[in-house]
């Protein structure tokens, strides 16, 4: 009979003569009322939570299960590994609070459109520079109205953050006159940097009722318009100066961005300012030479 339905016998007969080992809820083996040291000693999981309280309230150090675990390992020799050491924090309640993740906004990812007026799309990406006096580096980052050109507003810091980017956006917006309207307001196009996929930049943009679009990964001509200006900022100032101090950097890039928005002519934009280019169309309706397709 065993032939026939493929069991060997000494399967047949080992089941018959040994009972099975009781199983733990989630399955697995048994959980022990011990741990091993690494001479082999016994110690009893009572002597292990005693050591793990110890351990706690005796140095206040608010060290999580894993790194209680390199501790007893440590200080006792014991062979323990992380999930005991859980298990034994559990019991004892000591285990530390998870951490919230804030939730996740999702991607919008940066559509073609036809921008026909002033604040319909503002692009916006970092630029870094160099201060050779200093050896290191600093950031400049601009947002660009993409139908006329003019660097809306702008940070230089030896640093770049998210809240940085979010306070050059508040100040842009209310540049434009834009920061108490709930519509009407400019689409952000960024890449993928963390100042523009930071939980900050976008439930500020939310909270704004600006939309938000990214670009997909290696796609820079996406962004075309702000990637240009970053490129005329680099040959027209930046790459001609060895700049000894910050402060040197920052004054140059000041009275860069302010040729660049109200001397510097725009062949595109019927050889005007930026901003000549803006106030001309506000009062006349004028137009760039071609339509602006991004």
């Amino acid at each position: 009979m065993l032939r026939i339905v493929g069991v060997s016998r000494s399967t047949y007969y080992y089941q018959q003569t040994h009972k099975p080992k009781p199983r733990t809820s989630l399955g697995g083996r048994p959980a022990t009322e011990y741990t091993h040291t690494q001479d082999g000693r016994k110690i009893s999981d009572e002597q292990v939570k005693d050591w793990i309280m110890d351990a706690i309230e005796g140095d206040g150090f608010a060290y999580g299960y894993l790194k209680l675990t390199y501790w007893l390992k440590r200080k006792f020799s014991l062979v323990i590994n992380k999930k005991k050491v859980y298990r034994l924090c559990k019991e004892l309640g000591i285990l530390k609070p998870q951490r919230k993740i804030k939730e996740r906004h999702p991607r919008k990812l940066a559509r073609n459109r036809e921008v026909t007026a002033p604040n319909q799309l503002w692009e916006v990406d970092i630029k870094y520079g160099y201060v050779h006096g200093e050896d290191r580096f600093f950031f400049v980052l601009s947002y660009i109205d993409v139908f006329d050109r003019q660097i809306v507003d702008y940070h230089v810091g030896l640093r770049c953050e998210a809240a940085d980017a979010v306070d050059t956006l508040k100040q842009a917006l209310w540049k434009r006159r834009l920061s108490e309207k709930k519509s009407g307001l400019p689409t952000i196009r960024s890449d993928n940097g963390p100042q523009f996929v930071s939980y900050t930049f976008e439930s500020t943009c939310e909270d704004l009722g600006v939309e938000h679009e990214r670009i997909p990964p290696r796609t820079p001509n996406m962004n075309a318009h702000i990637e240009s200006f970053h490129r005329i900022l680099e040959d027209d100032c930046l790459s001609r100066y060895e700049f000894e101090s910050y402060t040197q950097a920052y004054e140059a890039v000041v009275n860069f961005m302010d040729l660049y928005n109200n001397r510097r002519m725009h062949s595109s934009l019927n050889y005007l300012s930026p901003v000549e280019f803006h106030k001309v169309h506000v009062a006349t309706g004028m137009m760039p030479k071609s339509n602006v397709k991004v």
